[in-house]
């Protein structure tokens, strides 16, 4: 059992009764190239953060603020999304589309419609970790676009504002942007019928943006036919597709969720410098173990000293100094100082 040092309040939560029928779409069926070689064999969302995944977070917040019902977009290892959603919330009404050809975000919700059946939907895109009022979102009269200031936006999807205080455009990765507000990947629509009416025209023209069926695409043609659609900022906005943003987010939620710590804490001469999550099973000794680390279940490691890194489960380390590093599951580690990215199954020798 997980002992909690200290937890810090993430989810920010008023929580309220949920209004109405509310399904959530978790998109989660993208390979992660990013993240390679680790979404090789792991879906980026089931990539563990902070004592949790990714997945975890998202549904753990939608959950409190009154969702139960799912759609998981799977595909690419989609069976160990099932697996991992059944193992850790059986209670959970859900349902699995598949998206055998991934053609980007807007077919993945497209083909969702028979799942939704005309309900209200809140879609968060499967690597998207944010700081927001989440009940106050769900229980909106309005349909709502989550929002974060960015310095450079050509890299997302863009919102412009009007004087009223709606949004009145969004465009998806424009080379000129006319606002530095992006798209942070959270979505409540109220008008699922027209969202997929737009999504389901798009489509038949083949209305591409930067080669793909985009939601942002969608979301414009709504706005043309007179729907409005509110702004909601985020606090923060924790980017998990990428090795070094991982890092840096597994850093920063570390600082808020706190330690986490097995049972089998503490452990034989080591020093462990929080914040770390350590998970259970851990067989930790003669080591250094942190600032800014995660370890995943059944680890084993003996004479090592690991800082600002995220360790699988059922790894072994021996001898070896880490800093801003990634080491997959079941990897076996032995030799001297280095940066490391490396995936799952794997035996290195640096000596």
């Amino acid at each position: 059992m997980l002992k909690s040092v200290t937890f810090v309040g993430f989810y920010k939560l008023f929580i309220k009764p949920l209004k109405g029928n509310m399904k959530a779409i978790i998109p989660v069926a993208g390979a992660g190239t990013k993240l390679r070689p680790h979404s090789y064999t792991q879906p980026k969302a089931l990539i563990p953060l902070a004592g949790k995944t990714v997945l975890s977070i998202i549904v753990d917040q939608l959950r409190e603020a009154g969702i139960t019902e799912f759609i998981f977009i799977v595909g690419y290892l989609g069976d160990k999304i099932r697996d991992y959603v059944q193992a850790k919330y059986p209670d959970l009404k859900v349902q699995y589309v598949q998206q055998t050809d991934r053609q980007g975000v807007g077919h993945a919700i497209k083909i969702t419609r028979e799942a939704v059946n005309n309900d209200e939907v809140i879609v968060v895109l499967g690597d998207t970790i944010c700081e927001y009022n989440v009940a106050d979102v769900v229980n909106s009269p309005h349909s709502m676009l989550g929002v974060k200031k960015v310095d450079d936006p050509r890299e997302f999807g863009v919102a412009e504002m009007g004087d009223d205080g709606y949004i009145e455009h969004v465009v998806e990765k424009p080379q000129i942007p006319k606002s530095n507000m992006a798209l942070v990947g959270i979505y409540k629509i109220k008008e699922s019928e027209q969202l997929f009416q737009c999504l389901e025209s798009n489509y038949l023209q083949g209305l591409r943006t930067h080669g793909e069926y985009s939601l942002t695409d969608a979301l414009e043609c709504m706005l043309q036919q007179g729907i409005r659609f509110k702004p909601f900022k985020v606090d923060s906005w924790f980017d998990c597709g990428r090795k070094e943003t991982l890092l840096e987010s597994n850093a920063t939620l570390l600082k808020k969720f706190g330690a986490m710590l097995p049972a089998s804490y503490p452990f034989e001469n080591t020093v462990i410098i929080p914040p770390v999550s350590i998970g259970e099973g851990c067989d930790i000794k003669n080591s250094i173990i942190g600032p800014n680390v995660t370890i995943g279940e059944n680890t084993r490691i003996n004479y090592s000293i690991i800082r600002r890194s995220i360790i699988g489960s059922y790894s072994n380390l021996f001898d070896i100094v880490l800093e801003d590093s990634i080491i997959g599951s079941d990897t076996g580690l032995k030799g001297e100082t280095r940066t490391l990215n490396i995936g799952d199954n794997t035996n290195i020798d640096l000596g």
